[in-house]
Order: structure tokens, then sequence, then C-alpha cells
């Protein structure tokens, strides 16, 4: 068996870990199941019926894709691992690699509110709105801060990748959003990850789910 990454590129969570596996240089199968569409087949792995999933070599399944990238960075070894491996710096990318995941969290929230309720929350709305643009400041912030190339180094480790994922998904999904400021440093950073071959290899064009 190969690794097998079920989950499609549209999803910020699936994306990270493919471009991950991309830049670990790990061959892999993909399998493109929707979470809405693929259920039923998505339930036979992970019980939670949610993407990423990942079924290892001997048949192991990982889900969430921090877990899933946990065990990357352990085969990749510590010379070649997107995380640092100790200290403040290691705490510093958790954090915005956090801050980054729980944005993604907050935009698929606000897809599914808009497109799977017929009767919408306008608080619901401003307030993932609110937590939404408040994030993009935070990392904007930390990414004009920046005396690399990357948030920790002359290549690109899980924290960019978390962003690059969730600067896409911003675009596509939520565009009134991303119009509401420039956001020029992580917008310039977005743009430098996605000219790789590692991310630009795994786009997918956003297809929200229907009622």
């Amino acid at each position: 068996m190969t690794l097998i990454l079920i989950g499609q590129y549209d999803s910020p969570f699936v994306r990270r870990v493919a471009v991950a596996l991309n830049l670990h240089g790990f061959g892999y199968e993909h399998w493109p199941w929707s979470t809405f569409a693929d259920a039923d087949k998505l339930a036979v792995y992970n019980p939670l019926r949610r993407v990423p999933t990942m079924v290892l070599e001997n048949g192991e399944v990982l889900i969430e894709s921090m877990a899933i990238l946990d065990h990357l960075d352990e085969q990749a070894g510590p010379d070649r691992r997107l995380l640092p491996g100790a200290g403040a710096d290691r705490r510093a990318a958790l954090n915005t690699c956090a801050l980054a995941t729980g944005l993604c969290d907050k935009m698929v929230s606000l897809v599914y509110e808009r497109v799977l309720h017929a009767e919408t929350s306008d608080v619901w709305i401003a307030r993932c709105t609110t937590q939404v643009s408040g994030v993009l400041s935070a990392l904007e912030t930390q990414c004009a801060a920046l005396v690399t190339p990357f948030w920790f180094g002359e290549r690109p480790g899980h924290a960019d990748i978390a962003v690059a994922c969730a600067m896409r998904f911003l675009r596509e999904a939520h565009p009134d959003i991303a119009a509401m400021s420039n956001w020029t440093a992580l917008t310039a950073h977005a743009q430098r990850c996605e000219a790789m071959a590692s991310f630009s290899s795994v786009a997918q064009s956003f297809d929200p789910p229907r009622r």
C-alpha cells in the first residue's frame, strides 16, 4: 500500500496536508471524496465523516490535519520537518498554525450558515465575520514583521502552509471579507507560496455544498 489522502483540495485542511506531502517528497494516492456526497464511504475510515483522513501504508488511519502532519514530520526526520522541534520557535509556529486553522474553521462555519440554512442568523454571521477579520489582522501584523522569506526561515513550514491555504479559501469562499482590506503582507506571502509547484499542483476551485 501507499499513503492515501482522502478529501478534496478545496478544503484548506486537506490541501495543507497535500502541500506538506509534496514538500516532503512523499508519494501518495488521492481519493477526492466529498464529506457530503461520499459520507458513507468516508465513514468506513473515519466515523466523524470528516476530511482530511489518511490511510497509512500499514492500513492505520489518521484523522485531523495536525495529527497527520505530525506523523509526516516524524517520518521526514529532524532535518526536514516543517515545524521547529522545540522551544519558542515551535510554540510560535504552533500558535500561527492555530490562528490559521481557527480562521478556516470560522470561514467554513460561515459557508455552512449561508448555504445550508434557509434562515440565517445575523448574530452568528456577525460573530464569525468579526473573528475572521480579527485573525486576519493578527496574522497580517505577524507577516509584515517577518525578516525571512517565510515565517520561520528560508523555506516554507507548516505555518506558511496553513496561512497560504487559508488565504486561498478566503478569496474563493468569502470574497466580501477579502475585500474588506488589502491584507498586503498576507497577500504577498500567499502569492509567494502559490507560485511554488508544491502548492499550485494541489489547487481546486471552491465548490460549496448545497441544500
